[in-house]
């Protein structure tokens, strides 16, 4: 229900969304957190331009970076932001700590799905605690995804 009100609110709004994740890695379990910003970088935000394709997230010194994440440059800008630089996340005490434990202790890794503005108008970023996929999960579930296409595609016309 949840997902359903975030799609009505007029202040959530989809800023980059991260479609290989879901495909390359087996995600267990997400995370909300706050990142933190420059003015630059919010303004550029605004404007839809930003990439978390090539991303992670880190736990680095009691700390939880993204790191390699793009955010374009804003032309207007009086003190301008460099584009790829490493970007604090912001996360509870515990929730590091879980973090921590799931990437030191069981080799898990740290995947930026999906950056939005949440309905406070808040750039927020959700990363899944993932394990990476063997190639023959990554055929299974590309096999799986033609055969839901193919039975659509059936339904539909009846053949």
């Amino acid at each position: 229900m949840a997902s359903k009100k975030q799609k009505t609110d007029p202040n959530y709004k989809v800023i980059a969304e991260n479609r290989r994740a879901r495909f390359d890695y087996a995600i267990e379990d997400d995370l909300e957190c706050g990142i933190l910003l420059s003015g630059s970088e919010v303004k550029s935000l605004r404007e839809k331009s930003a990439n978390i394709a090539e991303s992670y997230a880190a736990v680095e010194n009691g700390e939880l970076w993204l790191v390699n994440s793009y955010i374009a440059p804003y032309e207007r800008a009086m003190f301008p932001h460099t584009e790829r630089r490493r970007r604090k996340l912001l996360v509870s005490r515990k929730e590091l700590a879980n973090l921590w434990n799931a990437t030191q202790r069981k080799g898990m890794t740290l995947v930026p799905l999906v950056m939005y503005f949440n309905h406070k108008g808040l750039a927020k970023l959700k990363i899944g605690i993932a394990r990476g996929k063997k190639i023959h999960d990554k055929r299974a579930t590309e096999a799986k995804r033609d055969w839901g296409r193919q039975k659509q595609r059936l339904l539909r016309h009846g053949d």
